[in-house]
Order: structure tokens, then C-alpha cells, then sequence
């Protein structure tokens, strides 16, 4: 086992996803190719929806999966098979949930500058709740609610002023955040009585996401707070409950040894029993409690199968592994430094002989998906696997270079299946004139 069970070693000395030989997976899909372990999504679905049941109540919470970790259509359908909602950032996400059959009632409508086109796309496809993030939405959708005779349920975002550690680039809870409407400038609380104003639209509730990679359950206890005391606030000056408080999404998960993914059960479970404590402190009834997952839904199911081109020694300087893929695919270690697992695939029981940088195909410097790797001493035609990869690389991948984006299989219980055909050149020119 490497970092999750799905992980393995096989008697060949290969990896195993999902219980298929990734040497050939290759041999029959080619390379680079997103893999997907269709049965952990479905366990890690279960893992949340069975918290929330337990710790919450038959009917106490909910599970939305955050979109814009991964969308495509064959994982709304996963989704909606295991009666999940989903929370959507833009029109092509709607897009591609209703082609897949999702029942956008059962969609919230995310986005801190919704275009009008926007918003009323959202009302014609009948977007289940829309989530407003400032003053000026509120009005344009009230208006366009009225036009379309509608009256819409929605959440508002506000933003707590709270900041876990993690990367900079995916806080997003921070008194000066984009997202939002700040609770400490007392903005937020102005916005929801501006809410209840308007004819065409219910507030159900409350909605924020303070980041990613969050491996310690206190800010998300700390974020539970700020919501409940904001909730008491708008009860005390609008004599009005809030029915719904979302927490979004943010469990951490662990890419390489020394971290630790912030265990589902026990972080629902502290979750709950910190926001019963503190409706009772309140005097509040305790809200249904939505959850937005995406990364820890998804990541760990996935990995990233590469062929190797050269092994580029520089004497007393440096070793390079280049793979056929790039930043174009995964382009998180460009962002932010993403750390991963990287393992030879077919030569997975084999010792470590080299430190390389393992860097892509891209004319461009910065063109790496990881440095300092311990691997053998790899030449052309070896397969490298990059673990972890089932979140933010496939909906983040781009055409750099011109280089077309990778197919994406399932696989599981041993078996595998094309969930996205490989793009052609055909594909990157199709809309050139």
C-alpha cells in the first residue's frame, strides 16, 4: 500500500489502482491518462453521508460535492447516484451536471460575479438555491426572479474573518477575501436584512468556505461560531431564524507520507457536537448543517499515469525526469508548490538511486510537477505515477503549448472504462475560423 489502499504493489512489482496493473492500463489507453478509482469516490460519498446521518440526524445536514474540484459528466452521475447534492461555480458547470441527468434542485449556485446571463440561465435551468456574495447580485436577481415570476431560495455568503493554515492561494475566509460579505465591517448583517427586503427571494440561509487543505478540526469549529453568532444576530434584529448554516468544504488530504488527512467521521462528528453545545449557548434552534467537499471526495480516488522521455543528468548540479505530460495537466506545483507522491509504475519495488526534478513537456521554466523525487535510475519508456491527482488537475488542465488534454478512465474492482476521450488536435482547433 502507497498513502490509500487502493494504492498497491502487485506481484510484478507494479502499481495497482483500483486493482488494475497501471503498466497496462497503459498498454491500452496510453499516456498521460487521468485515473480514477470509481469505487473510493463512492466510499469517500458514503464516509460523509453516513457522518452527517449519525451526528446529525436523518434530516439534520447535507452533502454537496464542490464542482470545481472535478467536472465532467460521469461524476455528477456518480454524485447523484448517491444522493448528493452539488454546488456549481459557473454556467459550464451547470452545463455539464444537467446533461448528465443531475436534478438541478439539487444544485447551489455558487460565484462572486454572476453575470446577469448568468443568473438567469440558473433560473431557467431552475437552480435549486442560489448563493448571493454581495449587494449588487441581490438586486439583479430579484429583478430577473420577478421577470421570470419566481420566487428564489438562496443563501447568503459571508465572510468570518477566519484564516486556517494553509496556502494563501486557497484561504478564502478572510475579512478581505473576494468571496463575500464580511461579518466584522457589520456589512453581512446589513445584506441579510437587505435580503428579506425583496419579494422574490428567501433566505434560507448562511453560507461560507474559509479554504482547503484544513488539517486541524479547530478553525472549522471556530467558522461554526462565527455562523451560529451571526444567526443569533440576524434573529435578534430581524426576528427571523436562519433554517440552513453551510460550512463549505476544506477537510484536508494527504498527498505525501508526512501529512494526515483530517479523518471524515471524527471531523463531522466534532463538528456536531460543537454546534449543539453552541445553539444551546445561543438560545437558537440548530440549523441543518451543509456540507461542500470536493478535494476530499475525489483526490485520493485519482492518479496520474506518465511515460518517461529522457533522464537528464547535469553533473553536480541536477537530475531531470521529463514525462510526456506537463503543466498543461496538472498544473498545481506551478501554482502553489503542490506537493505529491510520485512512484515509478513499473518499476514500483525497485531502490531509489537518484534525486530529479520531475518536469514536463512545456517550453516554459517553471514547467515542473515536482521537485527533489527519490526514484530509480529511470530511462525512456518507464511509467511515472502521480498520486493523488483526482482533484484540481483535470478541471484546472489547459492546452499550453497546444498540447491536448489527457483521457480520463475509471477503473475498479479490476476493471476500467473511458470516462473522458483523449483530446485530438481536431478538438483544439474545432472552433478556429
Amino acid at each position: 500500500m502507497i498513502l490509500y489502499e487502493h494504492f498497491k504493489i502487485n506481484s510484478k512489482g507494479h502499481l495497482e489502482i483500483g486493482g488494475c496493473d497501471s503498466v497496462e492500463l497503459v498498454e491500452k489507453y496510453g499516456t498521460p491518462l487521468y485515473v480514477l478509482d470509481e469505487n473510493k469516490i463512492r466510499e469517500n460519498c458514503r464516509a460523509y453521508k453516513n457522518a452527517v446521518k449519525k451526528y446529525f440526524g436523518e434530516n439534520g445536514g447535507e452533502i454537496a460535492f464542490a464542482s470545481k474540484s472535478l467536472s465532467f459528466k460521469g461524476i455528477y452521475k456518480i454524485i447523484a447516484d448517491e444522493n448528493l447534492w452539488t454546488d456549481i461555480v459557473s454556467p459550464g458547470e451547470l452545463q455539464t451536471a444537467k446533461e448528465a441527468g443531475f436534478p438541478l434542485e439539487n444544485a447551489y449556485f455558487h460565484g462572486n460575479n454572476k453575470t446577469d446571463w448568468d443568473i438567469e440561465y440558473g433560473l431557467d435551468n431552475n437552480i435549486g438555491v442560489f448563493v448571493v456574495d454581495n449587494m449588487e447580485e441581490i438586486d439583479v436577481l430579484n429583478q430577473l426572479c420577478g421577470k421570470h415570476g419566481k420566487i428564489q431560495e438562496v443563501l447568503l455568503r459571508i465572510s468570518p474573518g477566519i484564516e486556517p493554515e494553509t496556502h494563501a492561494k486557497i484561504t478564502t475566509g478572510g475579512v478581505d477575501s473576494k468571496f463575500g460579505i464580511a461579518v466584522g465591517t457589520g456589512q453581512a448583517l446589513e445584506a441579510a436584512g437587505y435580503i428579506l427586503e425583496k419579494k422574490n427571494l428567501n433566505l434560507t440561509g448562511i453560507h461560507c468556505h474559509i479554504g482547503s487543505q484544513i488539517f486541524d478540526v479547530q478553525p472549522l469549529l471556530d467558522t461554526a461560531d462565527c455562523m451560529l453568532e451571526f444567526a443569533k444576530d440576524v434573529k435578534n434584529k430581524y426576528n427571523y431564524e436562519i433554517d440552513i448554516i453551510n460550512l463549505g468544504g476544506g477537510f484536508g488530504v494527504k498527498y505525501i507520507d508526512s501529512q494526515q488527512s483530517l479523518n471524515i467521521d471524527e471531523g463531522v462528528k466534532a463538528i456536531a457536537e460543537h454546534i449543539k453545545i453552541k445553539c444551546g449557548e445561543l438560545d437558537i434552534k440548530t440549523p441543518k448543517i451543509v456540507f461542500e467537499p470536493g478535494r476530499s471526495i475525489v483526490a485520493n480516488a485519482g492518479a496520474t499515469l506518465y511515460t518517461v522521455g529522457t533522464n537528464k543528468k547535469i553533473t553536480g548540479y541536477k537530475n531531470y525526469i521529463s514525462v510526456d505530460g506537463s503543466m498543461g495537466d496538472n498544473p498545481r506545483y506551478a501554482l502553489y508548490e503542490a506537493p505529491y507522491t510520485i512512484v515509478a509504475a513499473n518499476k514500483a519495488n525497485e531502490k531509489s538511486e537518484i534525486t530529479a526534478a520531475v518536469v514536463g513537456r512545456c517550453c516554459e521554466s517553471g514547467d515542473f510537477i515536482q521537485e527533489d523525487v527519490e526514484l530509480p535510475d529511470l530511462k525512456r519508456g518507464d511509467i511515472l505515477a502521480v498520486l493523488v491527482t483526482g482533484a484540481y488537475n483535470y478541471s484546472m488542465a489547459m492546452n499550453y503549448n497546444r498540447l491536448p488534454r489527457p483521457a480520463m478512465i475509471f477503473v475498479g474492482d479490476g476493471g476500467s472504462r473511458i470516462a473522458i476521450k483523449r483530446e485530438t488536435f481536431e478538438d483544439l482547433m474545432r472552433n478556429e475560423i
